[in-house]
């Protein structure tokens, strides 16, 4: 493991990304706020440990599919284990959070996508080197995040999300229809 894949680097990441989920248990409600601070601390020590050997700050693609978050016609596992630690089903957890949702946690950006053919959005995006723990957009209160201004390139290698936008998109679009023949 690469000597700045220290757990704690990894900490601002993983706030944003817990931060973003948990703003969608507060607006829907019929979770108390206890509880969503015990969401909150789980899924962050979920996390944590699921990536501690997956965190590769000189290298931030790497492992960047292990890192990502999805919730489509399944729950997300990690998602799942901290709603069951308050008591939520898969189910309630489905009404609560979007039901097409895409989560990248990279080192120096989390972003994320809702809807297959929704927009990429930057939550969370901070500079490589000394001064990589000093956010440098971070998306307001709102779980849209349509307040969060996006900042220059992280670095001159294309990053996971931009990998997405330039290669497309791996699935169909829901408009797409598919004719089956049967015998």
């Amino acid at each position: 493991m690469h000597t700045l894949c220290a757990r704690g680097t990894m900490k601002p990441e993983i706030n944003a990304a817990v931060g973003f989920l948990s703003r969608f248990l507060r607006v829907k409600g019929h979770v108390n706020d206890r509880q969503v601070q015990t969401f909150n601390q789980s899924l962050h020590d979920i996390l944590s440990e699921q990536y501690k050997h997956h965190w590769f700050p000189d290298r931030p693609c790497k492992g960047s599919g292990y890192r990502c978050i999805r919730i489509n016609h399944k729950m997300d596992p990690l998602v799942g284990q901290a709603g069951q630690r308050i008591g939520l089903t898969i189910q309630q957890l489905y009404t609560l959070l979007p039901t097409e949702l895409t989560l990248w946690v990279d080192p120096f950006e989390v972003s994320y996508r809702i809807g297959e053919d929704g927009s990429i959005c930057v939550l969370y995006e901070s500079v490589p080197g000394p001064m990589s723990m000093a956010p440098m957009s971070m998306a307001a209160n709102s779980p849209s995040g349509n307040n969060a201004s996006v900042g220059p390139m992280v670095d001159s290698h294309i990053s996971c999300k931009e990998e997405l936008m330039v290669l497309g998109r791996t699935s169909p679009s829901k408009a797409y229809s598919m004719m089956t023949v049967s015998s």
